[in-house]
């Protein structure tokens, strides 16, 4: 496995350090990596001042580990990552796969320090946004988003931002969009250009519409809750535990766990399983090999007609719809 220690910032001092630790070089806006590492892309461009966007579009050839330890604080990163393979993101106690729990779009904070290991034979292809915090606040007032207590957000004594969302599907038709042209030059520069704007749009949008919990995050509790997580979906066919005993594992107090549990992953600790729930019974019928009232006893739900309503909640389908559309 090969290791890289680097940083990450909101202005283009770091690719030639990058390009220097994979043992390659920068050309033009390309980053050149060995092939015996990984084929494909590595392109960056500065958006705007204190906006930079890292295209990336890779087959690993070997084991990687990324050790990403900041040295500039002042930004956030907006991670879009769509791997095809095993992909983790790990600091201090905890480690989470990208996606197992379909976690492809991740907004860390750069005072947080994370690392990112992938396993040879996977293809990753992602769009990072580093965006400067006071950038973020600009842009509100641009773009006529009301975001409330914009200043708070982004001060860092007084808010970590930090969440694990799922990208909306119009994002994803973005990216998928930009793929198809060919990297580099005058064309694909401003359609890059433009694709950002589109998505740091769309996810402000998206949180200002959302309770939005100002609270500063630590390593210690965001491993607490990643925990939590990870216990969560390994038991995942039981029923949820009570939020008392959740709290008590985290050694949190209810009120804390909640609202960390909810800042990290915009979403209720009951809803997070319940969706996970969903997600797995969705898996366990495309199998084909399991009857609905199979996969409803299975994953404990109180009785089919309960399972069959919340799965057409959230799908728009029974499960009996749905495995007839299959």
């Amino acid at each position: 496995m090969k290791t890289i220690e680097h940083s990450y910032g909101a202005d283009l001092s770091w690719p030639e350090n990058l390009a220097r630790q994979f043992g390659g070089k920068v050309e033009g806006n390309f980053i050149i990596v060995p092939e015996d590492i990984h084929t494909g892309t590595r392109y960056f461009l500065e958006i705007e001042p204190g906006v930079v966007a890292y295209y990336i579009d890779v087959e690993y050839n070997r084991n990687l580990h990324l050790i990403q330890k900041n040295t500039n604080q002042n930004f956030v990163g907006y991670y879009y990552n769509l791997t095809d393979g095993e992909a983790t993101v790990n600091t201090h106690n905890f480690m989470y796969n990208v996606s197992r729990w379909q976690y492809n779009l991740s907004i860390i904070d750069s005072s947080l320090d994370s690392d990112y290991n992938v396993k040879k034979g996977s293809k990753t292809y992602a769009l990072i946004i580093f965006i400067r915090k006071d950038i973020i606040e600009s842009y509100t007032k641009q773009h006529d988003i009301n975001l409330p207590n914009i200043s708070q957000l982004i001060d860092p004594a007084k808010n970590t931002m930090i969440r694990f969302d799922r990208m909306s599907s119009e994002s994803y038709h973005l990216l998928d969009d930009l793929r198809k042209l060919k990297v580099g030059g005058a064309i694909f520069d401003l359609y890059l250009t433009g694709t950002v704007h589109l998505l740091i749009s769309n996810y402000l949008k998206k949180i200002s519409t959302k309770r939005i919990i100002m609270q500063t995050v630590n390593q210690q509790d965001l491993a607490q809750i990643i925990t939590t997580q990870m216990n969560l979906i390994k038991n995942i066919e039981n029923h949820f535990p009570s939020i008392k005993s959740l709290a008590e594992n985290a050694n949190m107090s209810e009120s804390k766990f909640k609202n960390l549990f909810h800042k990290i992953t915009g979403d209720t600790p009951n809803v997070f399983f319940m969706e996970n729930k969903l997600l797995l019974a969705k898996e366990l019928l495309e199998t084909k090999q399991l009857s609905i009232s199979q996969v409803s006893d299975q994953l404990h739900f109180t009785n089919n007609s309960y399972f069959a309503s919340k799965f057409k909640e959230h799908f728009g389908l029974s499960p009996k719809n749905y495995i007839q559309e299959l």
